[in-house]
């Protein structure tokens, strides 16, 4: 809980709106930058780029340039980013079930 924790930058990396929807759209396989970025509607390139390269720097997710021309470059879960992906998957599972009880909410708001 302290500050100064490094823990927080992954929590903030891993649980953030981006973070998550890329482990979970890379749960099922590896994708190209333009594959993920029509998969997680939305997300702007730079986004996209900040979260692939927050998530390869917390040892979640493998950057494979295959060094041609056009270029192309493949991104895909570590052995460590799968079971973040489990355990975030878990938690989005979890709101989509629950979904019509916390809109219910809204509606009282």
């Amino acid at each position: 809980m302290a500050a100064e924790c490094p823990s927080r930058d992954v929590l903030r990396r891993l649980t953030g709106r981006w973070g998550m929807l890329v482990l979970r759209a890379l749960a099922g396989g590896p994708h190209r930058f333009s594959a993920l970025r029509n998969r997680i509607r939305g997300v702007s390139e730079r986004m996209l780029a900040q979260t692939l390269q927050g998530l390869e720097a917390d040892g979640m997710v493998l950057r494979r340039d295959f060094q041609t021309v056009p270029p192309h470059v493949e991104y895909s879960l570590t052995p460590l980013g799968q079971e973040a992906a489990l355990r975030v998957g878990a938690l989005l599972d979890w709101i989509e079930d629950s979904l019509p009880q916390i809109a219910h909410g809204w509606a009282r708001a």
